[in-house]
């Protein structure tokens, strides 16, 4: 049972590196975890892979200008909808029992339904509602992390990782716009909107820090510290209207969650997690277009592990979503003296499957963890 809490925490952690996307209209890209998740790398064994695999998909309608959400969009019916799924591979390496490599390879398929892109809402615009897609590759993530404590000696557990984003994604990716021109006759060809861009054309760098404590031989915590940082402020590519420019923005993550261990391989997952897009980097210039923002969600979860395979699913559901100031609204709000505040539109829920296979190395779990095998239900 202790060994099967282990494959508890290891399922569920999977579930991570996988599950950092995109809200919505605030565009928090897939698989923001770049160091590895522990999911990935917990007591990876030298020359040991694990392969996995992971879909994700949500809808975006709710329409939020700060904390407040603006009901009269669904009302009216001119609510944005963004149906957006995530397809993400990756693989990661023990380089020894304790340093690790990873690389994630993502694949969007997006598809933004909207009225005011294509001729307006009403009552001033048309009312002709549309739609515009995007697919393929997404910006490519490579990392390395260390677990500071020995894995042999400790229980619990705690690694750091850093890694590089590529701007692999297509950044200025084109659609066509009904209802263009003076007159609102003319279909035209132009960027979509950067909610369903898949990449962002900045190089980042991320850090992430990760750990678990098992508690008992039926219960354990896990948590997941993520930042990425884009230090280039725009990637050249003018939105829409032609007024700014992309901007490459930031974007962080958190998760703490426990987890129990029912049956032989059967597990549960209780969980909160934080992810978001500041309106300000710390690194480089904040300008450009962006929607800043980030939603709080509570996220239950069900996994099951078997030797050397687990699959897992998570579902978090938005608590509480604000749509916050971007550097743009802050500039333009002192500039004119007339206070601006952007909105977007969030999910209410989002769901993440998944599947991992670890081979190679020294058998898979069995590391003979004494101070883990020592570990008495309380």
């Amino acid at each position: 049972m202790k060994k099967n809490l282990l494959l508890t925490i290891v399922s569920f952690a999977l579930a991570y590196c996988t599950t950092m996307n995109a809200q919505g209209c605030v565009a928090i890209r897939g698989n923001a975890s770049c160091g590895g998740s522990f999911g990935n790398t917990l007591n990876l064994t030298k020359g040991e892979f694990n392969a996995q695999s992971g879909y994700r998909h949500f809808k975006s309608f709710r329409h939020f200008r700060g904390d407040i959400e603006e009901v009269n969009r669904l009302e009216e019916h001119t609510e944005v909808i963004n149906k957006s799924t995530f397809l993400d591979f990756s693989l990661s390496y023990g380089i020894t029992n304790r340093l690790f490599a990873n690389i994630n390879l993502p694949v969007v398929f997006h598809n933004r339904s909207s009225m005011y892109e294509h001729g307006g809402n009403p009552p001033n615009g048309l009312g002709d509602r549309h739609e515009t897609s995007s697919r393929g590759l997404s910006d490519m993530r490579l990392g390395v992390g260390y677990w500071l404590f020995d894995p042999n000696k400790h229980d619990f557990n705690y690694s750091v990782g850093i890694g590089v984003k590529l701007p692999t994604g297509k950044y200025d990716y084109t659609d066509t716009f009904y209802n263009q021109g003076e007159n609102r006759d003319e279909n035209i060809e132009a960027v979509v909107d950067q909610s369903i861009q898949p990449g962002d054309g900045g190089l980042g760098i991320t850090l992430d820090i990760q750990g678990y404590h098992p508690l008992s031989s039926h219960f354990g915590i896990g948590t997941n510290l993520y930042y990425l940082f884009n230090p280039q402020e725009t990637n050249g590519v003018l939105t829409r209207n032609g007024n700014s420019e992309f901007s490459c923005p930031d974007q962080f993550a958190m998760r703490l969650g426990a987890f129990y261990n029912t049956l032989d391989g059967v597990n549960l997952y209780l969980g909160g997690r934080i992810e978001g897009v500041p309106s300000t980097d710390i690194f480089g210039g904040s300008g450009g277009y962006r929607r800043p923002g980030y939603a709080i969600s509570a996220e239950p979860g069900i996994g099951y592990s078997k030797q050397n395979y687990s699959v897992f699913a998570s579902f978090p559901l938005a608590l509480y979503r604000n749509r916050i100031q971007s550097f743009e609204d802050k500039e333009r709000t002192q500039q004119t003296g007339v206070y601006r505040h952007g909105d977007a539109a969030f999910a209410d829920y989002l769901i993440n499957i998944g599947f991992s296979y670890r081979f190679g190395g020294h058998a898979h779990m069995d590391m003979n963890i004494p101070a883990f095998e020592d570990v008495k239900t309380r």
